[in-house]
């Protein structure tokens, strides 16, 4: 933690920020460090105030909406009267005429090309690094290392020579169902050759073609011996290696080796919900994975299995076209950055007045100011854009404060209007309600929206606290309210104008080690008219980059248009229990669940510094675990002790019993610290209680403040 700071201005900027800014951040770039500061000084001290009073109106908002709850909480629920309500206090906003965005300049993986989409810790280099170049995976390695395929476990770390005919066997199918060969299975085919800018693949001597010849995009080596492959579907890329000498290709007749799949099709590099950065020591390290990626220069050296290895960006990928010319497909995830949101404040910059600066501005100025870089080489957008996806916005008012904050970037930046593109997490319920208005606030800048189910369930509960007891956690997806959320989400956007232009996204698919459930469950996102959604890894992304084969989103787009639906009231319906008459034992086994991934979380974020990892339920299945997900589970307890589901007593007994089970399942972590059982010295465990019994006062239910307070102390 640094506690040196440098004047500048008016500002107090801690002097490794200062550093950061001065001599990298700034290095080559059009800008001086005196037009940097003075502009982030001057607009700074004119937008912090608007943020303060955007958050002072959630406040009024939130305790008006506690009020009128309170009030009818005996009454039988009138919707009507709900409606009116919302609207009078300004909650609720009027829609008005419909419109079509004109965001310019977005680069063909936003707008054309359907796929998945990674999220990534900025912090960690190495993890960033890795999702970066899961633009290209390979489907054998993908296939071969899950439970997609299904083969008897024996322990061995050695090669399974069935597991891998089973692997062969599945790729084969899916070549077969999406790029199929005329009066021929893929599974019997002995080689290929490119005749007259044509691919022929071979049988006994036999040429043979594609149902669909212009699936064929190219290949690499020579016409009569190719080495690779490259075939398109729906926009999406595969290659297919021949090299008759590999281990995975002896026993195959074609001598293909493996199947290189487009997967993570664009990659959000998070400053937000999955990483622990609450200083300027931690922020300067975002920043400067970042700058990394868009100079195109960062690197990550480590050691894995007594070896060093180096991690950089992967190129650029060249092949013949069957044109004849050279061509190169573009070798990474196009990566965009998520800023925080406009709650959080951070030490690195104290302003005049003595305050901290709002993170969310700090972030603005800093990231755009990095991928700068890569306006001038173009190794990320190669349009000209810088990607910033903006969370946890409540209603339009705020989503045009940030239209602002970008324009105020821009100006100072020396940057051309609307070049700062913005993505909208739909996560918050003022912003879902009043979703068309939000998306024509920044109806120039818009590339996506994207819905997240966890965030936005902890603002239903936290919003709706005082309507009554929540139904249990596993019981919110069958709620109307969630359904209407994520179909109004897709509506509102086609309706917008997003297909053939913007994203649609579905969120994350939690549980990274269950992918043959992923693959039975996540093509319902692109049913729903998603053209991206999100996936915990390059493995993952590369298995549901298949779902995207099957189905074409822009085809499905255009019957989704028919919708007419109205979905708000839906979207108001509150997931209170009539009258629950939950036995005990009911209670205390919702209670553990979420308890024991509250502290498997916070244990490791206050701790360790990790935002986001993997952690193990109650039944040692491990979860993608985020404070998106910690929102959810404290709120939860939070809202049955409000109403007296249970009692303080009994969850400080249970959050108790939980930590030993916690600390049971890190003990192979040694630098990890355990809870028990001197609770009273454990930072974390002080967090994980806080976090539940101070739920409800928590500004819209959000972790970050209590979590960020408690990792401050315990790096001091």
């Amino acid at each position: 933690m640094s506690n040196s700071f440098v004047k500048i201005n008016s500002l107090s900027v801690s002097k490794d920020l200062a550093d950061f800014v001065n001599n990298e951040l700034l290095d080559e770039l059009e800008i001086s460090s005196e037009e940097f500061w003075s502009g982030f000084d001057k607009h700074v001290n004119e937008l912090g105030p608007i943020n303060r009073k955007l958050l002072e109106t959630r406040e009024t908002l939130q305790s008006e909406i506690d009020l009128w709850l309170k009030k009818n909480r005996d009454e039988k629920f009138n919707s009507e009267q709900y409606k009116n309500f919302l609207k009078e206090i300004g909650y609720l906003k009027e829609e008005k005429d419909n419109f079509q965005i004109d965001t310019k300049n977005l680069d063909i993986e936003i707008s054309q090309i359907a796929g998945p989409q990674l999220v990534v810790p900025i912090m960690n280099s190495r993890y960033t690094l890795n999702a970066a170049n899961a633009r290209w995976v390979s489907l054998y390695d993908s296939l071969y290392g899950t439970d997609l395929i299904e083969s008897e476990d024996t322990g061995s770390q050695k090669y399974d020579p069935l597991r891998g005919q089973e692997v062969i066997k599945y790729a084969r199918n899916f070549l077969n169902d999406h790029f199929p060969i005329k009066d021929i299975h893929w599974k019997d085919i002995t080689g290929f050759k490119i005749i007259d800018n044509s691919l022929k693949i071979i049988k006994d001597e036999i040429n043979y073609e594609l149902i669909d010849d212009n699936k064929y995009i190219g290949y690499r080596g020579e016409k009569d011996n190719p080495t690779t492959i490259i075939l398109e579907n729906n926009k999406l890329k595969i290659e297919i290696i021949i090299n008759p000498k590999a281990f995975s290709a002896v026993q195959d007749a074609a001598g293909i080796s493996d199947i290189i799949i487009e997967s993570a099709i664009s990659t959000i590099c998070d400053n937000e919900d999955s990483v622990a950065a609450v200083d300027s020591e931690d922020k300067v390290l975002c920043y400067r994975n970042w700058l990394g990626l868009m100079k195109g220069n960062l690197k990550s050296i480590f050691e894995k299995d007594g070896k060093t290895f180096e991690r950089k960006l992967n190129p650029d990928r060249s092949y013949i076209s069957r044109n004849n010319t050279k061509e190169k497909l573009h070798g990474r995830s196009l990566l965009l950055i998520r800023n925080v949101g406009h709650l959080m404040t951070n030490s690195a910059i104290i302003l005049n007045d003595g305050s901290e600066v709002p993170e969310g501005i700090m972030d603005a100025f800093i990231t755009s100011a990095a991928a700068m870089h890569d306006l001038k080489k173009k190794g990320n957008s190669r349009t000209g854009s810088i990607y910033i996806v903006k969370p946890k916005m409540h209603g339009p008012e705020e989503t045009a404060f940030t239209d602002k904050i970008f324009s105020k970037v821009e100006e100072v930046l020396k940057l051309k209007k609307n070049t700062i593109k913005c993505g909208i997490m739909d996560e918050e319920r003022r912003t879902s309600v009043n979703l068309k208005e939000c998306i024509r606030t920044l109806k120039s800048r818009v590339f996506f929206i994207n819905t997240g189910f966890l965030d936005r369930t902890g603002d239903e509960m936290h919003t709706s606290m005082e309507a009554g007891p929540m139904i249990k956690k596993g019981d919110m997806k069958k709620s109307k309210w969630i359904t209407a959320y994520e179909n109004n989400n897709v509506n509102i956007g086609l309706k917008c104008g997003f297909s053939g232009v913007a994203q649609i996204g579905k969120g994350m698919w939690a549980m990274p080690d269950k992918m043959k459930e992923m693959i039975d469950q996540k093509i319902s996102h692109l049913e729903a008219g998603a053209n991206c959604a999100w996936v915990p890894s390059p493995t993952a992304a590369s298995l549901h980059a298949m779902h995207y084969h099957r189905v074409n989103i822009f085809d499905k787009h255009v019957n989704l248009k028919n919708d007419k639906s109205n979905y708000l009231d839906d979207l108001l319906n509150i997931p209170i229990a009539d009258r629950p008459n939950w036995s005990k034992d009911e209670i205390n086994t919702e209670i553990c669940n979420s308890a024991q991934t509250i502290l498997g979380y916070v244990v490791r974020w206050v701790d360790q510094g990790i935002g986001c990892s993997k952690v193990p339920d109650i039944n040692n299945v491990g979860l993608m675990e985020d404070r998106a997900t910690l929102r959810i589970s404290s709120q939860h307890i939070s809202n049955w002790l409000h109403h007296g589901i249970c009692s303080n007593r009994q969850v400080l007994e249970i959050l108790k019993k939980m930590a030993k089970v916690v600390d049971e399942q890190n003990k192979g972590d040694r630098g990890y610290e355990n809870m028990a059982p001197n609770f009273d010295k454990s930072i974390s465990f002080k967090a994980a209680c806080e976090l539940i019994f101070h739920g409800k006062s928590q500004p819209s239910g959000y972790t970050e403040p209590l979590l960020h307070l408690n990792r401050l102390i315990k790096k001091s």
